[in-house]
């Protein structure tokens, strides 16, 4: 070989390793991230409930730390710089939950929402044919807040859902997510408080389905004011989602500052909303035909349901309790 043939190989070498290396430098300083929703998995969209403290880890190649669901159910988990360097950049997923079945998502696509849907240990069917089971009946959840002129004459609650199906490419025609990826879809709802009746405390918040891929729409959305009817629009953009439209209903007469929430009940977990200002928060039920009152506390302890909370941008907090095994809703 000649001296100059010499020196292009060893130049091309030189510049093609200097590639893979600005390659390389440009990948770490853009991470990549694959994020998703552990949500219980049911036919019925209404009743895939989010799955908070499910662990989530990352399968082959350079081992990654595991993540764990929040209480929306979401995840999000970043992917090595080993593993972004291969063609195709497709990851195996293991999600686990104690009170769920494992599960192995494999080819799972970065630049995709990921949805797992779980299969309970003991599915709620199952167990109520088992065991007799204790019956818990009548739950009102209690709480106070201050007020100073009206008081509270009951509360209102509507569900209502948004059905799209999701990683379908946008291509620009509206509705899209948020960034312009995915095509979405937009639901509503309004309530009216009635002659003389005001709504206050209002708060809207998905309970079912791939929450964190939803969005209220405040533009179109009355939430944040007193008024007579109340209206909400939701954005979505992966599968169905389920959402919980609820406020106060207030009346100028003697104030009184204990209020009641009355929970939504989808097989066997119950979902509520309680206003920023909620103070004393308890639980009451009917346990085998006895009332008891069961205060709840910051530890969110139930000695008959698991319970999760989650606080909203604008501090409004969900409150989500599933049954333990040996109970059954009335």
């Amino acid at each position: 070989m000649s001296r100059n043939k010499a020196l292009a190989v060893s130049a091309g070498a030189a510049l093609g390793g200097l590639a893979i290396l600005l390659v390389a430098h440009l990948i770490a300083r853009h991470p990549v991230f694959i994020r998703g929703a552990v949500l219980t998995s049911d036919r019925d969209p209404a009743k895939e409930l989010p799955i908070g403290g499910a662990e989530i880890a990352l399968l082959g190649g350079e081992p990654a730390g595991a993540v764990r669901s929040d209480a929306s159910g979401l995840f999000v988990i970043p992917i090595p710089l080993q593993q972004r360097m291969r063609p195709g950049l497709k990851v195996t997923l293991r999600v686990e939950h104690p009170d769920y079945q494992p599960l192995v998502l494999r080819d799972v696509a970065w630049d995709r929402l990921c949805i797992a849907h779980l299969t309970p240990v003991v599915p709620g069917a199952t167990a109520a044919a088992v065991e007799p089971g204790v019956r818990v009946a009548n739950v009102v959840a209690n709480y106070s807040i201050t007020t100073s002129v009206v008081v509270n004459v009951g509360s209102a609650v509507k569900t209502f859902q948004v059905i799209n199906t999701g990683n379908v490419p946008c291509k620009g025609r509206s509705p899209c997510s948020p960034d312009g990826k995915w095509k979405a879809a937009i639901g509503s709802a309004a309530i009216d408080a009635g002659p003389n009746n005001e709504f206050r405390n209002a708060r809207a918040s998905c309970v079912a389905g791939p929450c964190p891929f939803t969005k209220i729409d405040a533009k179109t959305s009355n939430l944040a004011s007193d008024s007579h009817t109340i209206r909400v629009a939701a954005l979505d953009w992966s599968d169905t989602a389920t959402f919980l439209l609820e406020a106060e209903v207030y009346k100028a007469v003697v104030n009184d500052a204990r209020r009641q929430s009355y929970p939504l009940i989808f097989d066997r977990a119950l979902t509520f909303t309680l206003p920023s200002g909620a103070e004393g928060v308890s639980i009451e039920a009917e346990v085998n035909g006895t009332t008891i009152v069961f205060p709840l506390g910051p530890a969110l302890n139930l000695s008959w349901a698991n319970c999760q909370l989650q606080v909203n941008k604008d501090r409004t907090r969900v409150y989500r309790c599933e049954l333990k095994p040996g109970y059954r809703f009335s």
